[in-house]
């Protein structure tokens, strides 16, 4: 192709590019007033370009949408050492601490809530859990950390509604500075911390692959082989699958 026709074709695309960008804005703009004769109605008239003017802008309400973002475990780094916890219990009202469970083999720390739907898909597969492993040397603590202030349905009187809905056999806590949180790290609901007789993290993962609406089985098959090696004092697969859940709701 020769210099001419090339900046002939150059130009030809400028214009036609040029002349669709005006097109979309006009389509885009704010409509004019209607005629003085009302005529015809505003969703009637049509722009210069044939397309429909679009309705005032007053007429448009922004929805008020609660956002459930998808989040993954942090994946806290394996050996680390359990951080202190002392919280209240939702449903007894004592003070639970870490230094309760020392006698036990292993310790299991569960980031859950009431109204997240991904914690919804497994709570009664963990409540099951906490009766399946009532009789071993593993204590269990689930613990809530979301702003009850912004979700009320994690006040700390709907959590002991959850626990007792649910028959819980192990505490139900309300870490209401969300200190307990940010010192395992945890990032989403649900997030398990498995720890050894030493306190050491084993496990931080998922609970199986279920997730909502995946139509795979919860069976909780992923934590509870890590709790049986755990207990047999064998070493945990390190190959674990980041926890996936709503974000936890952190105070603004």
């Amino acid at each position: 192709m020769t210099a001419g026709r090339r900046s002939q074709s150059a130009n030809i695309v400028s214009s036609v590019t040029v002349r669709v960008i005006l097109v979309i804005s006009r389509a885009g703009a704010a409509p004019k007033p209607s005629d003085a004769g009302g005529s015809k109605l505003q969703s009637d008239r049509r722009n210069g370009y044939g397309l429909p003017l679009l309705p005032p802008r007053k007429n448009f309400k922004a929805a008020k949408v609660d956002v459930m973002a998808r989040t993954e475990s942090t994946m806290l780094a394996l050996g680390t050492l359990a951080p202190n916890f002392e919280l209240p219990c939702v449903v007894s009202g004592n003070t639970v601490r870490l230094s309760d469970y020392s006698t036990k083999k292993a310790l299991l720390v569960m980031f859950i809530c009431r109204h997240c739907p991904y914690v919804k898909h497994v709570e009664r597969a963990l409540a099951q859990l906490g009766r399946d492993y009532a009789s071993k040397s593993i204590g269990i603590i689930a613990i809530s950390s979301n702003d009850a202030a912004a979700y009320p349905d994690d006040a700390p009187e709907n959590l002991k509604e959850q626990a007792e809905r649910l028959a819980f056999t192990f505490p139900y806590c309300y870490d209401e500075t969300q200190d307990i949180a940010r010192a395992y790290t945890a990032a989403c609901t649900p997030d398990f911390f498995l720890f050894d007789s030493g306190r050491k993290l084993v496990y931080r993962g998922q609970f199986d692959s279920s997730r909502p609406r995946n139509d795979v089985p919860v069976t909780g098959k992923d934590l509870r082989a890590a709790i049986d090696a755990a207990l047999a004092g064998r070493q945990v697969n390190a190959m674990q699958i980041p926890s996936l859940g709503c974000n936890i709701k952190w105070k603004q």
